[in-house]
This record gives C-alpha cells, structure tokens and sequence, in this order.
C-alpha cells in the first residue's frame, strides 16, 4: 500500500442518465508518470475530479498520498497539485506576482524566494515583471505548471497539459514533467495525445466508455499485439496502433 500514490477501485460516475465511469481500477506507483489514456469524452477529467476532492463519486473508493477521497478531502488537498486545461493564471497580475500569491496561499516562509526560484527554473525570468495578459500561449502554460510546482507537492495532477500549445511549447512541457518526476514527484497525467504517453508514462491506462480496457508499461501494451507479418522487418506496433486496436476489440463485442 505504501508504495503506491494513488489506488482507485471501482469508481463509478453517472451524470443524471449519463454512465461516464462504470467501474475503473488502477493503481499509481510513487515517483513514476502514469498516463490515462483516452479520447474526447472518455471520462478522464472526471477521474481527476474525483482523485482531486472536486467531484465525489457514486460507488468504490480511492486514496491519495494514503488519505481517502471521501472521507479526508483535506488532506488530499494539501498533498497535491492540479494543472487543469487551461491556464489558471491571473492576467492582471504579473508572473512573479502570480507566483508569490500562491506561495502565500501555501503558507511558504519567503514567497518572494520561491517565486524567484520558479521563475528561473521556467525560463521566465525576463518575463516576470509583466503582465501575463501579454504572455504567449507556451508561457502561460509554463507560467501555469510554475504554479503547480510551488510548495513542492508530492503528487501533480497534470490534465491535458499541452493542449492546445505548438510543438515546441509542447516539447519543453514534456521536458519539465521528465524533471519532476526525476525529482522523485509523482505525475498523474490525462492525455488525448498518444505520443504524450508513449513519451513520458511509466505506466499508461487506457480508459474507454467508462472502463480501463488495458494497461501497464508501454512495452506491455506492445506486447497485447503479436508482431506484425513483415519479410523483411518486424515493424513494433506504435502507441496509436495498439489504443485504435484494444478500442476496435473491445468495440467488436
């Protein structure tokens, strides 16, 4: 039990008629990046909302850092830090101003420091005195992990971080969460992307119409799919093969 950051068993959602979560089991491994897997309207923001004390689920149980969902909503709270879609940054205020309010909030001894220290570890030194309303795309969303790193949570939520951002914002994204979870964080990442996962995940989980349909390392998941009939060359089955395949069994029954 002590290994693991987070054990989910039977969650089940249903919204009024709407079945999102018909019973979903995982478990997340301390220090490692776990992908949930799915496509648009799949239910992984409603996991996260569950996992994150947002939401509460209709039936099973989940922990977080050891503490219940249910029943220790607090203390969830306080182990964890959640990245949503889209940049939760105050635009009026500066980036450091951004920075220094949350390291407030968490009750930081020098917020000043700390913001400092965050900015430059994002490469937002130069861009800390102005007003994020001027920021681009890549920097808010740096600007907005920047913020989910403060207080050095022992576990992030990262839901579809690099959506919407260019290739080269997205890269320097990946780059980010690669340190952190060398830093020994633990990173619960939702993605649409299959390259996102198949870049950064430790353990990938395949969620599909309210279930996990599959999921372990992405050698494992390579290995669900026999080798493909070449002459010449076994070509390996890329992440994307292997979802569109376990989805297409799984739609065939």
């Amino acid at each position: 039990m002590q290994n693991n950051s987070i054990q989910a068993k039977g969650l089940q959602k249903s919204y009024k008629k709407l079945n999102v979560l018909k019973g979903v089991d995982f478990e997340v491994e301390k220090g490692s990046i776990f992908a949930l897997l799915g496509s648009n309207g799949a239910g992984k923001t409603t996991v996260v909302k569950i996992l994150t004390t947002l939401l509460k689920q209709d039936r099973g149980s989940a922990s977080v850092n050891g503490f219940d969902v249910r029943s220790q909503p607090d203390q969830v709270r306080q182990s964890i830090s959640l990245t949503g879609q889209f940049a939760a940054v105050d635009e009026v205020l500066t980036g450091r101003e951004n920075l220094i309010m949350i390291a407030r909030l968490r009750h930081l001894k020098n917020p000043r420091q700390a913001a400092d220290d965050l900015l430059k570890r994002f490469g937002l030194t130069d861009a800390a005195n102005r007003r994020v309303s001027a920021y681009s795309g890549g920097m808010r969303r740096r600007l907005d992990l920047a913020m989910s790193f403060v207080g050095k949570p022992q576990l992030i939520f990262l839901d579809e971080p690099t959506t919407g951002l260019d290739p080269e914002a997205r890269l320097e994204v990946w780059k980010m969460v690669k340190e952190l979870a060398n830093s020994g964080t633990t990173v619960f990442l939702t993605t649409q992307y299959l390259e996102e996962a198949e870049q950064l995940a430790d353990q990938i989980a395949i969620l599909h119409e309210g279930r996990i349909i599959a999921g372990g390392t992405l050698a494992e998941l390579k290995r669900l799919f026999p080798p493909a009939k070449a002459e010449y060359v076994e070509k390996q089955p890329t992440l994307e093969e292997i979802f569109l395949a376990i989805i297409g069994k799984k739609g065939d029954k």
